[in-house]
């Protein structure tokens, strides 16, 4: 089997090219009188503090602090503006415009296939199976000498389960001329492993996770990526020097020294998942809720547009994804705090007239309904 070599699947210019050297890139002490960068000497017009300086343009303390929780080198970690960033980077780093393709499986995050249409780069669909896993044969026969990328999503956004790791396992073996992306954005609210731990197995790998779901920290726009130090130089070197602010980099250390606090968060929406989930299963219009390994539900209704118009008129605000491909009739509805979860239920009773019922089960951490209805999902 022919050896992944990243070298051979970036594009000829991003090998040659000469990254711009920022200020904090020729020094970086941080102590000293300070005439390099054309910045503003007297301070900031803010109360809140002084933001004159730039920041650390590839923001080491951060890494410092997160390589040990996700048991990887600093060297290893890529931050970026959202995920959304590290998807752009990587494709003008791999993909020639109206050459190369990427590989999707949707039902899956939309921002894949609007990087790739931005940047001219063609788009291979290889649709889940109806129980939302991945087709594998069918992937590995639209592999192709211009498929550069394969973006996996797991935990699934919008089904919200976890891929098959048999699947994604073996993608990685075969497509030895592809970077395989697994996004971990819900990954905090799944009980597996995170690819992480594989990355020393797999050269072609690359993990995505972020700051906006578990940590609590959507506002701040910080995604991190985990890969081979080697790609990971290729991303700071395509990156804009300064890409992460030096607020938010202050905000994520904060972040980072209360894991424990994160890890209270997740219990507790894991918690109203499965609350939410045995109080939807007791409307009739309620057809199917697939299994969620996220910090959402893919609920099926009977007539999905009227149950959203009617939330939208009562100010409960969920996501109608019933044009999505497998997901036909389905709302996507975020696990919300406990009164904002009472208020969805109550504003869908009594759209059915239902009595409000007050004995209903905790649940069991099961978010499959009607087991009539549901079919492997």
């Amino acid at each position: 089997m022919q050896a992944f070599n990243l070298q051979s699947l970036l594009r000829p210019h991003i090998l040659s090219l000469k990254p711009y050297s920022s200020a904090r890139d020729e020094y970086t002490g941080k102590e000293g009188v300070f005439l390099d960068a054309n910045e503003n000497p007297l301070g900031s017009v803010t109360e809140s503090g002084n933001y004159n300086r730039y920041p650390d343009p590839y923001q080491w303390a951060i890494k410092q602090r997160l390589a040990p929780i996700k048991h990887v080198a600093p060297e290893q970690i890529f931050l970026g503006n959202g995920s959304d960033e590290a998807i752009d980077l990587l494709i003008r780093a791999t993909c020639r415009p109206g050459i190369d393709s990427i590989l999707i499986m949707p039902p899956t995050y939309g921002m894949y296939e609007v990087s790739a249409g931005v940047n001219d780069v063609a788009i291979t669909k290889v649709p889940l199976t109806p129980d939302f896993q991945v087709n594998t044969d069918a992937v590995l026969a639209n592999i192709t000498e211009t498929t550069k990328l394969i973006f996996f999503c797991s935990p699934n956004n919008p089904s919200g389960n976890l891929l098959s790791a048999e699947a994604i396992r073996t993608v990685l073996e075969a497509a030895q001329q592809s970077l395989v992306i697994v996004d971990e954005a819900y990954i905090d609210f799944a009980d597996t492993p995170s690819w992480t731990n594989e990355l020393a197995n797999y050269p072609n790998l690359l993990v995505m996770q972020t700051f906006s779901k578990a940590w609590g920290l959507a506002a701040l726009r910080l995604g991190m990526c985990f890969a081979s130090e080697e790609l990971i130089r290729v991303l700071n070197k395509i990156k804009p020097p300064y890409n992460i602010s030096a607020p938010t980099q202050e905000l994520a250390l904060e972040a980072l020294a209360h894991e424990a606090g994160k890890n209270e968060l997740v219990a507790k929406i894991l918690e109203q998942r499965a609350i939410l989930a045995e109080n939807l299963r007791s409307l009739p219009t309620v057809q199917v809720i697939h299994p969620s390994d996220a910090n959402f539900l893919l609920v099926q209704f009977d007539n999905a547009f009227a149950v959203f118009e009617h939330l939208i008129q009562e100010q409960v605000i969920v996501r109608d994804r019933s044009k999505v491909t497998l997901c036909e009739g389905c709302l996507r509805i975020s696990v919300g705090t406990q009164p904002e979860n009472e208020r969805l239920m109550e504003v869908l009773r009594n759209r059915l007239n239902a009595p409000i019922s007050t004995d209903l089960p905790l649940g069991t951490g099961e978010v499959a309904t009607k087991p009539e209805l549901v079919s492997n999902a």
